[in-house]
């Protein structure tokens, strides 16, 4: 049985690994009796590398920036005078007021689906039961917590009005309420007490609460970015800390203008946040970068080779050229991970400390 070997180039392409066989086809070597047949070498020494035994990790590094998290606005749904707004860097809770229009409060309430309708009784949905799950968290009770907006609802509307200071209606427009999916930092004011607001006008943005890190990673990187998966964090001054992804968002973002006031093309991101497992190690900085390395799969204690070693083999498969004094022999190998110009190999005989010959 003959065997065809063919120098290989590994090609990294949207982070998986590609091989593909470059031209020529050197000489032919038998192939059997348990791979044991030799081939003597020419009068030049082929270059070799060395058959290790390591950890091997599919990782990539990506620039990410100390902050609190994505940034949101709240937009107004009411027409009015703005007359007060929360402080920039203070924190807003479930009931609370962000700011004010016509000196009436809109409040805070915890929840992943916007405020799109007016609740009244006879109206069902998930909304309704946001709505009586945040009416309860703050102390009101009489009503049943379910998707059903009913007259007991409404009793219980009127109490939470009444200490608002607004008006008894029982109803809970829209634009009353602002909902997040936890407590908020205000970052800053895009309206001023005094000011007109109308709907769909945003008056402040804000972040969460907790110091993270955010990293914007490219649509073809998106295999990085994995819901709960353990990533490393180096920090500004060196230090390493273990850090786990939190949330993982796409986002669209507006191109750039060009020289004609246009704006240029959109681009997709993946926008990861990244929480640290010691928050106290990001004391002292301030909007600073920071090194987030992500680790897709690891292998431990594996044999490993350059990726330049292996061999397209005639039969199929890969194997490698191992070295032994003025000697060559093929290895048939099964091939596993790839990263860092190296490959997780495993054979018959193959052990750590041999030469296998890289092509130049």
């Amino acid at each position: 049985m003959t065997v065809r070997r063919t120098r290989l180039r590994a090609a990294a392409i949207g982070g998986v690994v590609l091989l593909v066989a470059a031209v020529g086809v050197v000489a032919a070597v038998g192939f059997g009796g348990g791979g044991e047949d030799r081939a003597q070498a020419g009068t030049t020494a082929p270059a070799t590398a060395t058959v290790t035994r390591q950890t091997l990790a599919d990782s990539e590094t990506a620039d990410g920036e100390l902050g609190y998290g994505t940034t949101r606005t709240a937009t107004a749904k009411l027409s009015g005078t703005v007359t007060a707004l929360a402080a920039t860097g203070s924190t807003v809770r479930r009931g609370k007021a962000l700011y004010q229009v016509d000196n009436e409060e809109v409040v805070l309430l915890y929840g992943g689906l916007p405020a799109y309708r007016t609740l009244a009784p006879g109206m069902e949905g998930a909304d309704v039961a946001q709505f009586e799950r945040n009416l309860q968290a703050l102390g009101y009770t009489g009503f049943t917590v379910d998707d059903e907006y009913t007259g007991s609802t409404a009793d219980a509307v009127r109490d939470w009005q009444e200490d608002l200071g607004l008006s008894e209606t029982g109803r809970v427009e829209p634009g009353r309420v602002v909902y997040a999916d936890r407590e908020v930092r205000v970052e800053s004011h895009q309206a001023a007490a005094g000011d007109l607001t109308q709907p769909g006008q945003t008056v402040l943005t804000y972040t969460g609460t907790d110091r993270v890190v955010t990293v914007e990673l490219d649509v073809d990187d998106q295999r990085l970015a994995k819901r709960d998966a353990k990533v490393a964090v180096k920090l500004p001054d060196g230090r390493a800390v273990d850090g786990t992804v939190r949330t993982v968002e796409t986002v669209v973002q507006p191109g750039a203008a060009g020289a004609n006031g246009q704006s240029g093309d959109v681009e997709t991101k993946i926008e990861v946040t990244v929480a640290v497992t010691d928050p106290k190690a990001l004391t002292g900085f301030d909007q600073a970068s920071a090194d987030v390395t992500f680790t897709v799969s690891e292998r431990r204690d594996v044999l490993t080779v350059p990726v330049a070693a292996l061999l397209a083999l005639a039969e199929g498969g890969y194997g490698v050229q191992v070295a032994e004094g003025d000697a060559t022999r093929i290895l048939a190998v099964t091939t596993g991970l790839f990263a860092d110009g190296r490959v997780e190999v495993d054979g018959a005989d193959l052990t750590e400390g041999m030469a296998v010959v890289v092509p130049t």
